[in-house]
C-alpha cells in the first residue's frame, strides 16, 4: 500500500532547508506534526471506500496521504506554488490524489468554481459516493471554508477540520454566552458539532501563538429541508449579530429599515413574545427560526414577493 513519509519537524525542517523556504505565515502554514494526532484526525473523519473527501491546505501531504489510503478519491488544494510541488513529490505514489494548486475561495462569500467542478466530477464516479471534508485548515480561511460549504450547491456529509479552539468555541456556543454569534447558528441550524480533542501550540511546526481544536461536523439534510429560503436564514443570522450589543429591536429596525415599517418589527417581535429588553444572543436556535419564518412572512405580506430579500443577501 502506497504511503508518505513520516512528517517529523525534523523531516519537514530538512526538506525547507533543501529548497530555501520557511513556511509562510500569510497562508497560515501550520504543519500538524504530531503523528497520534494526525492518526485521530483522520480516524475521526470516518472514511470508507465510497467517499470523496476535499481537503483544503495539502501542506506536504501528511494528511492527504491518510486520507488517500482510506477514500476512492482526495481533492487536494494548495494555495502555495512551492509547497504544491514538494506534496507533488510526496504524493506521487499516490492514484487517487487530484492536486489543485489554487485558492479554495472565490471570494469571501463563494468557493472556486474550479474546486466544486472537481468535486461534482468525482462524485458522478460510482453510485453511492459520499462528500466529505477533511483537513487542518490555515486558521485565515477556516471560517469562510465552512460558512461557505454549508450554503454551496454540493454540501459535505461531515467536516472534520483542526482550527483555532476560538473558532471551535464559537462553532458549540450556546445562547448567552460570549462566543455565542451568528456562525453558532448558522451551523448548530442544519449540523451537529463536536470538539473532538484540543490542541496545544507544541503539536505543530510552526507553533501558532494560540490553541487549536479538532471538530467534527455532522450534516442533516432534513434540518435543511425545513427551512422555505436558506439563504435568507444565513443573511438574517447575520444581520441580526451585527449590532451584537444592541436589543433585539434596534438591530431588526436597522435591518429591515428600507422594507419595514418600525410598526411591522413590533408587530414581529409582540407575536412572538419578545419584550423591549430582549436581545439577539439570547435566543436558542429554534427560536431564531422562528423569528426568521415571521419576519419572512411579514416582507411577503406587506412587499408582496413570494421570495423576499434583504439587504445584506448576496
Amino acid at each position: 500500500m502506497a504511503k508518505v513519509n513520516r512528517q517529523t519537524v525534523s523531516y519537514l525542517s530538512r526538506r525547507f532547508e533543501e529548497v530555501g523556504l520557511n513556511p509562510n505565515k500569510r497562508h497560515g502554514q501550520n504543519f500538524l506534526i504530531d503523528l497520534n494526532l494526525l492518526n485521530l484526525l483522520a480516524k475521526s473523519a470516518q472514511l470508507n471506500s465510497n467517499d470523496v473527501v476535499l481537503e483544503i491546505g495539502t501542506g506536504m501531504g501528511s494528511l492527504t496521504g491518510l486520507f488517500a489510503e482510506q477514500a476512492a478519491q482526495v481533492i487536494t488544494v494548495e494555495i502555495d506554488e512551492y509547497l504544491y510541488q514538494m506534496a507533488s513529490e510526496e504524493l506521487e505514489v499516490f492514484d487517487n490524489i487530484q492536486m489543485l494548486k489554487q485558492d479554495a475561495l472565490k471570494n469571501k462569500n463563494q468557493f472556486a468554481p474550479e474546486v466544486i467542478a472537481a468535486i461534482k466530477h468525482h462524485m458522478q464516479g460510482e453510485d453511492g459516493r459520499v462528500f466529505k471534508l477533511a483537513a487542518n485548515l490555515p486558521y485565515n480561511v477556516a471560517t469562510p471554508i465552512i460558512s461557505n460549504l454549508l450554503r454551496s450547491e454540493i454540501v459535505p456529509q461531515t467536516m472534520t477540520v483542526t482550527i483555532q479552539k476560538e473558532l471551535a468555541d464559537r462553532l458549540v456556543a450556546g445562547p448567552g454566552s460570549k462566543d455565542y454569534g451568528a456562525l453558532s447558528i448558522w451551523v448548530q441550524s442544519i449540523c451537529d458539532v463536536e470538539i473532538v480533542r484540543i490542541m496545544s501550540p507544541k503539536v505543530f511546526w510552526p507553533r501558532p501563538k494560540v490553541d487549536s481544536a479538532i471538530i467534527h461536523i455532522q450534516h442533516f439534510p432534513e434540518r435543511r429541508e425545513q427551512f422555505e429560503d436558506l439563504d435568507f436564514f444565513y443573511a438574517f443570522v447575520r444581520a441580526m449579530f451585527f449590532h451584537r450589543r444592541k436589543f433585539m429591536r434596534s438591530v431588526a429596525v436597522s435591518a429591515f429599515k428600507d422594507q419595514l415599517k418600525k410598526s411591522d418589527v413590533d408587530d414581529v417581535l409582540a407575536e412572538l413574545g419578545h419584550g423591549a429588553d430582549a436581545r439577539t444572543e439570547q435566543l436558542k436556535v429554534e427560536q431564531m427560526q422562528l423569528l426568521c419564518n415571521a419576519f419572512r412572512q411579514k416582507l411577503i405580506n406587506v412587499t408582496g414577493e413570494q421570495n423576499p430579500k434583504l439587504a445584506n443577501q448576496s
